[in-house]
C-alpha cells in the first residue's frame, strides 16, 4: 500500500505550488522558486513580505516537491536554511504538520507561498504554475 501511494504522488503534476489568492503571481520559473525556498528572495516584486510554508523534512510529499519542483534532495534545502539561521543572515520558513495547516495557512497568510498535493487544492488558495 505505501508502494503505490509513493506511486500516485510521484508525478510532476501531483504536487503543487500554492499562494495567498491575493498574491499578484500566476508563474515562477524553476529558479525564482528555488530562491523562494531557500529564503534567498524574501519580497514578492510589490513589496510584500514573502513567508515560506513547508512541511517537515521527513514528510514524502515534502520530498516530492523538493525533488519534482527545486531539483534539490530535501537535505540540501534544510543545509541552506540552517546556514542562514546559524549565520544571522535570515530565518528558516514556517514548518507545518499537515496539508490542512498548510492550506488554512496559505489561505489566510499575505504573501505567503507553500505546496500542496494537488487533490487536496480548492478555492482558498491559489496554483502557481513553475515554468522551467
Amino acid at each position: 500500500m505505501l508502494l503505490f501511494t509513493d506511486n500516485a504522488l510521484s508525478s510532476d503534476e501531483a504536487v503543487e505550488v500554492i499562494t495567498y489568492p491575493g498574491t499578484d503571481v500566476s508563474y515562477l520559473s524553476k529558479n525564482l522558486l528555488r530562491s523562494v525556498f531557500s529564503m534567498r528572495l524574501r519580497t514578492w516584486q510589490d513589496g510584500v513580505p514573502i513567508r515560506v510554508f513547508v512541511l517537515p523534512d521527513d514528510a514524502p510529499l515534502h520530498s516530492i516537491f523538493a525533488k519534482k519542483k527545486l531539483n534539490l534532495f530535501p537535505y540540501q534545502l534544510r543545509s541552506a536554511w540552517d546556514r542562514l539561521v546559524y549565520s544571522g543572515t535570515g530565518q528558516a520558513p514556517l514548518v507545518v504538520h499537515s496539508e490542512e495547516e498548510m492550506r488554512e495557512k496559505i489561505a489566510t497568510t499575505p504573501g505567503s507561498i507553500g505546496y500542496l498535493n494537488e487533490n487536496k487544492i480548492d478555492g482558498s488558495v491559489q496554483v502557481v504554475h513553475i515554468n522551467e
